[in-house]
């Protein structure tokens, strides 16, 4: 057996840690020059452009990250907006004023409300796509002068989050840098094509190796795919191992191979195209293809189905971009029942939740909007823990009641959690029948009676019905499944 093989096997061989399975909620935090003009087109979502036939669907993208690449479009709704607000400035020169607004970053600040949202650990976007890097790397960019932080952003993140007793995580784009290839990305064989090569290998090499090195991320989060080999790549992740041995990587190492050469030609870039779009469509949205070895997946806002008992993590931002997106409206931010319900029905099926958090460039705020959301889940977090963070899923992971309230379930030792969205005055629970030692409580302390039906589960009474901002989640001890 070569070594490269032996290295892959011994990877695969790695038990993910509990207390990534354990964690429930993480934030992530993508933060770029892209987050100064804060622009991306509304109304469309990325698995709607996914599942387009139009030309360049992707040069609309709704992620203001990717601001760059929509410039590289003339007809781009980022381009009509640049030069209508900025002229003809590079988009280079945001990066003054990014960092001009950490003057006002208060990273502890962040923390704290990170950890009173029920998070467990923290994902910072390190470099994206415009190779940009949030530390003072000693690995310099040969394309771009001083393209990189002159403050440790990275460290200084690292230092609050870990100091507010969570995980903390590094994003690295891998699979994309704008600053050495400027293939404009309009379609998904063009994600394949603009992956660089050439010197470009060494380099992400070299800079995650760095920042392993120098701040041992819990959670090494690659995009898009791996610019080298498995010969290369296996390496670099047990080196990681080593530092970490508690650490998780993502699903999205996919390591180059020779096939995707074949984008330079019209015939198999057409062919990819059309897979693209039949995947999007069966799954929804986008569930990146499985590389040979990856700890946890990443279904980008869309969920699993049922209960995975391959470890997943649920990746959306809080409006239909990751990036701050000055130019989202109420519509296009998730609400207060929608974001508890995604939250309760991830974890129901054995998921996490990495839920976005984009400050603005300009002063390194949270807006408005997003703080709102992380206290909702502070809310929710704080009555009903005890159902969510260490839970597993339970025999089935719910769908609805007879009466017509929405139903997951997870579980925790000798009890089920049952949450009701939806709730009406009573009910009933057909999965579930009790024994002589049932008993069932309310985690908020409101009253609820209940009766076993034979033949018909386990029914729950509430008195008048109630109008709730979130689920109600209910306590079974001493029960079994139907």
């Amino acid at each position: 057996m070569s070594r490269t093989r032996e290295q892959l096997r011994s990877l695969r061989g790695r038990a993910i840690p509990q207390w990534w399975r354990d964690a429930k909620l993480g934030i992530f935090v993508h933060w770029t020059p892209a987050s100064v003009p804060g622009f991306a087109p509304v109304g469309v979502g990325i698995g709607d452009l996914l599942q387009s036939s139009e030309p360049d669907a992707l040069k609309d993208s709704p992620y203001t990250e990717w601001y760059e690449n929509s410039l590289r479009f003339p007809d781009s709704a980022v381009s009509r907006h640049h030069r209508a607000t900025y002229g003809d400035r590079p988009y280079t020169e945001f990066a003054q004023d990014w960092e001009r607004g950490l003057e006002q970053w208060d990273p502890v600040q962040w923390a704290t409300a990170f950890r009173e949202a029920g998070a467990q650990y923290v994902v910072l976007v390190a470099k994206h796509a415009d190779g940009y890097c949030l530390w003072p790397t000693d690995t310099p960019n040969p394309h771009r002068s001083h393209w990189h932080c002159r403050r440790d952003v990275v460290g200084e993140m690292s230092e609050a989050v870990r100091g507010a007793g969570l995980r903390f995580g590094i994003y690295y784009c891998g699979g994309f840098d704008w600053s050495f290839d400027t293939t404009p990305i309009g379609t998904m064989s063009e994600v394949v094509r603009a992956i660089p090569r050439g010197d470009y290998r060494a380099y992400a090499d070299a800079h995650v190796r760095e920042l392993v090195n120098r701040y041992r991320p819990s959670v090494l989060w690659n995009d898009v795919a791996w610019p080298a080999s498995g010969r290369d790549l296996w390496p670099l992740l047990t080196c990681y191992y080593d530092a970490v041995p508690d650490g998780v990587i993502n699903d999205r190492w996919m390591p180059w191979s020779p096939l995707f050469a074949t984008t330079r030609f019209g015939l198999f870039r057409r062919v990819i195209d059309a897979g693209a779009r039949r995947a999007a469509r069966r799954d929804g949205g986008l569930i990146p293809p499985m590389p040979p070895h990856f700890d946890f997946r990443t279904p980008e806002y869309v969920t699993m189905p049922e209960i995975e008992r391959t470890p997943w993590e649920y990746v959306r931002g809080m409006d239909r971009s990751f990036g701050y997106n000055a130019n989202s409206k109420v519509e296009d931010f998730v609400s207060r029942d929608e974001l508890l319900w995604e939250f309760t029905d991830v974890v129901a099926k054995g998921g996490n939740l990495l839920l976005n958090v984009g400050p603005r460039g300009v002063d390194a705020s949270i807006p408005r909007e997003q703080s709102d959301r992380l206290g909702w889940l502070s809310e929710h977090v704080l009555v009903n823990r005890e159902a969510i963070v260490a839970t597993c899923p339970w025999v089935v992971s719910g769908s609805a009641t007879p009466e017509g309230s929405d139903l997951r379930y997870t579980a925790r030792g000798d009890a089920v959690f049952a949450s009701l969205r939806g709730l009406r005055t009573r009910a009933t629970l057909v999965e579930v029948r009790s024994t002589p030692l049932t008993r069932v409580d309310r985690l908020d302390g409101a009253p609820v009676s209940w009766r076993d039906e034979p033949g018909r589960g386990l029914v729950l009474e509430f008195g008048a019905a109630e109008q709730n901002e979130g689920p109600i989640v209910i306590a079974l001890r001493g029960v079994e499944a139907s």
